[in-house]
């Protein structure tokens, strides 16, 4: 049975999200167009998390692929690497010594390149340090993206360094050493949506009313869900109440496994903001975290403007250790994007830069720290966590260790 909650389209105002321009929102219909065609040839109704993935990713029509900007001041949303060179540095440098102890043939995998900042910098410091890998793989689903990064890193680079750098469809298809990074990438997995309603399990999905407008409804979940959904519960020691609505990842799992592929010695390193499961899933939390972001303002209108805006949810952390451990991999450790930093040598690194530059440059360097670090800004918003398979990556968590909230 389907039964409709609530509609969210059109008729919703949002004074204080600036207007897109026309050719923007003609994009937009068409790929409106193509969700409600999609609709209608499934039976009325797709799952919230299709609905998420052609939102995102659609080729040429979604919020990744297609060409507008979507990272710093002048784009939706600003992740660390684009702050910065500071935490690539950090990061680079906290890495550098998984990559010595492999040797000279460790490869370094890294998903969502975004503008290929992350990139420059960590080549340069593993350049630095004597850790270059044998080869530095970028797997970026959108095609103007990797234009984009492959423009920036071949300006970038010298010539021996670039020619480390790769762009890849999938995972690498053998087995390998090395580095798999990922930086604000789970967030942006599509995810099923679930709520609860006498005591069973509903899968949110996306209808389309009399109007044309995007609205919200439910179907009973299927038994992936409904066991991901009761596994939460058997965690949490306690059912979710009557209404209870929000994500879970059941897929999570079978990702991490495909994306680290052969992966047989060396890290996994993601950073992502959320937080671990029972501060995930509390019950003050009820409608879950899902929302989007467009031109730097967070709303919860998720069907405005398809293709323009993004999708994202937080990242349940106790998942993510449950899918790396499930995957074969070690917990190398936990912690907060400020205690990374700082226990990876982020002082350091800001004195050295320091003597390099002037004055104008020191402040920006110390407002780079802030926006990195401070609780007010991505310092504990944002979560740090690693693996490891035959390697030491411990000393990367040495500081803030949150393990046990997991």
């Amino acid at each position: 049975m389907l039964c409709i909650v609530h509609a969210i389209g059109p008729a919703m105002q949002h004074p204080d999200l600036p207007t897109p321009a026309p050719e923007a929102l003609a994009h937009s219909d068409e790929l409106a167009a193509l969700l409600r065609a999609e609709i209608d040839a499934s039976g009325g109704a797709m799952p919230f998390s299709r609905f998420m993935e052609l939102s995102l990713y659609a080729p040429g029509w979604g919020y990744y692929s297609a060409g507008a900007s979507k990272f710093g001041e002048s784009g939706d949303f600003v992740t660390a690497p684009e702050i910065g060179p500071l935490f690539a540095a950090v990061v680079s440098g906290a890495l550098a010594p998984v990559l010595q102890a492999l040797g000279p043939e460790a490869r370094i995998l890294e998903v969502g390149g975004g503008s290929g900042a992350f990139a420059e910098v960590t080549l340069k410091r593993l350049l630095e340090l004597d850790a270059l890998p044998e080869r530095y793989a970028i797997l970026e689903p959108s095609a103007d993206l990797r234009e984009r990064q492959r423009e920036r890193l071949s300006r970038s680079l010298i010539p021996p360094v670039f020619d480390l750098v790769e762009w890849v469809d999938g995972p690498f298809p053998d087995d390998w050493d090395g580095v798999l990074f990922a930086n604000e990438v789970i967030d942006a997995l599509p995810t099923p949506r679930f709520t609860v309603r006498e005591g069973e399990i509903y899968e949110e999905t996306v209808q389309v009313d009399a109007q044309g407008r995007f609205v919200r409804a439910e179907q009973p979940a299927d038994a992936l869900l409904s066991a991901s959904v009761r596994h939460l519960e058997q965690y949490l020691e306690t059912p979710f109440a009557e209404g209870y609505r929000s994500e879970v990842l059941p897929q999570l799992p079978y990702w991490i496994q495909a994306v680290a592929g052969g992966l047989k010695r060396g890290a996994m390193l993601f950073v992502d903001y959320g937080y671990p499961r029972r501060e995930y899933y509390q019950a003050q939390r009820s409608d879950g975290t899902l929302r989007a972001f467009y031109r730097h303002r967070m709303h919860e209108d998720l069907y405005r403007w398809p293709g323009l805006q993004d999708l994202t949810a937080s990242v349940d952390f106790t998942a993510l250790a449950e899918a790396g451990t499930g995957a074969g991999f070690e917990l190398a450790g936990y912690c907060s994007q400020a205690s990374f930093l700082l226990g990876n040598g982020l002082d350091q690194l800001l004195e050295q830069a320091d003597t390099r530059t002037d004055e104008v440059g020191r402040v920006r360097l110390r407002e780079q720290v802030k926006r990195l670090t401070l609780p007010s800004e991505m310092g504990e918003r944002f979560q740090v966590m690693g693996f490891q398979s035959g390697v030491e990556f411990e000393a990367a968590f040495l500081v803030g260790d949150l393990t046990w909230r997991l």
